[in-house]
């Protein structure tokens, strides 16, 4: 059976969902092949659930640092309350809320195992084994995701371990856990479980600082913190075994200095994978196994005719789940003959740590604006120059910096460290996205008390940094 749509969007989760509600919008027909949860990794086994084991935790670190407050703070995180949250945030692993979001904006579903088959043709192989040929008169969109990697470490792939998907759904604390990566996902894991009553956390980085791709003082800050709480952290270090007698037993990493590091379990947050493997890409002359490297239109390279489009983690661009809704809105767009060019996947990429203290970024770091070309101006204060800051509570600290281009005199890029900090981040997008001078932010005027007004004292410390002696 063939059935024939505009756009054909092979993969069904944030950005695929988007995909298909742009080309929607846009007065096409579109149809999402997906074989597991509409909604997709996000909404069922990342962002949502992950933040949902945080947030009792960090409400309470931040009623303790208020004075007045701090003694009404007399237990800990409730475990079983803040997993039927999460339960919850993860709509109990039930996609019928997304399936009927889909059908509303007037999208259709194909569930079962999508695969190209040559030119706008995809092959779906439904859950009851029959299969169905689906072509698209316009485009096919590739939004299959990715996967946690796992890296070339002896006896991993043998070894009963834990992806995101395992620790985010877990019905039990364990006693330890070692953590293999100190980016994002390793970070907010380590103290989300920490917070819900594992004894021993430790984390192994192979750099040597924990958010290796982000400005330095935000990993120390982080190490600091985790530190205190009990989190240890290994940077620099690198494992290479890891082995279990019996799944129902620890696990033991030896790393490279042939110390070794035991834990009831052990997840891999090392890095993700595009799911670029067994979606057919050789039927359109393509490999499998990497990226989906694209144009500034999002087109996949290599295919003649414009048809074929990747959007989200599997073009290994930016792998956030804002940044494939973004690619998402464009290609819908796009399709429908529609000038879009991908410009903030390489200039403000917005992202944010949810850990305390968070970590919030957009644009260049001070390295990568060297790495480009340019001699940045660095502005940088504390969070608790502003009284805002201060207000949050004892012993809060933070940092605030701006990268300047001095030459236009324009801000390109933005890190935040401090409690909420993540609240502040759209402003610094705006700024950079709009390439709005420092003298015309003097114009942005900040509520006082507001944590915002540490935008006011970044504005200072560049006059000082321009003014004559």
């Amino acid at each position: 059976m063939t059935q024939e749509y505009d756009v054909v969007v092979l993969g069904g989760g944030t950005a695929g969902e988007n995909a298909a509600w742009y080309a929607i919008d846009n007065g096409m027909t579109a149809v999402v092949v997906e074989q597991e949860l509409v909604g997709g990794e996000c909404t069922f086994w990342a962002c949502m659930p992950s933040k949902a084991l945080l947030r009792p935790g960090e409400v309470l670190a931040a009623v303790r640092r208020v004075p007045g407050a701090e003694p009404a703070v007399t237990g800990s995180v409730d475990v079983g309350r803040t997993l039927r949250s999460r339960d919850s945030f993860a709509e109990e692993w039930d996609d019928k809320h997304q399936v009927e979001w889909l059908e509303d904006v007037g999208g259709e579903l194909v569930r079962g195992r999508g695969r190209l088959a040559g030119e706008r043709t995809v092959e779906v192989t439904q859950e009851d084994g029959t299969s169905v040929t689906l072509r698209a008169r316009k485009a096919v969109i590739v939004a299959t995701g990715s996967s946690p990697l796992l890296p070339p470490i002896d006896g991993l792939r043998e070894t009963r371990v834990w992806g995101n998907r395992a620790v985010t759904s877990l019905k039990e604390v364990p006693r330890s856990l070692l953590v293999l990566g100190g980016g994002a996902v390793g970070v907010e894991i380590a103290q989300a479980w920490r917070w819900l009553g594992v004894e021993q956390v430790t984390i192994v980085e192979l750099f040597d600082r924990l958010l290796a791709r982000e400005e330095p003082f935000a990993g120390r800050q982080l190490r600091q913190r985790f530190e205190a709480i009990g989190i240890a952290v290994l940077t620099g270090a690198r494992v290479i075994k890891v082995h279990r007698d019996r799944d129902d037993t620890p696990v033991v990493a030896t790393l490279e200095d042939g110390r070794q590091l035991s834990a009831d379990e052990i997840l891999v947050a090392v890095g993700r994978d595009p799911n670029t493997r067994d979606i057919g890409l050789e039927t359109v002359g393509l490999q499998g196994g990497g990226p989906l490297e694209t144009d500034d239109q999002l087109h996949a390279k290599g295919v003649t005719g414009g048809w074929l489009y990747a959007v989200g983690d599997v073009n290994g661009k930016a792998l956030f789940t804002h940044q494939g809704k973004y690619q998402a809105r464009l290609v819908g767009d796009i399709i429908a003959g529609q000038q879009r060019e991908d410009w903030a996947d390489v200039h403000a990429v917005p992202r944010v740590v949810f850990t305390d203290p968070q970590v919030a970024a957009v644009g260049l770091t001070e390295q990568q604006a060297r790495e480009e070309g340019l001699e940045p101006r660095i502005l940088q204060v504390d969070l608790t120059s502003a009284a805002g800051g201060k207000l949050l509570g004892k012993d809060v600290t933070g940092t605030a910096q701006l990268v300047v281009d001095p030459a236009r005199r324009v801000v390109v890029g933005a890190t935040f460290t401090g409690p909420g900090v993540g609240e502040l981040l759209h402003a610094a997008t705006i700024a950079i996205v709009s390439e709005v001078s420092l003298d015309r932010l003097w114009h942005a005027v900040p509520a006082f008390p507001t944590v915002s007004e540490v935008w006011l004292r970044l504005l200072e410390a560049d006059r000082s940094a321009v003014s004559p002696s």
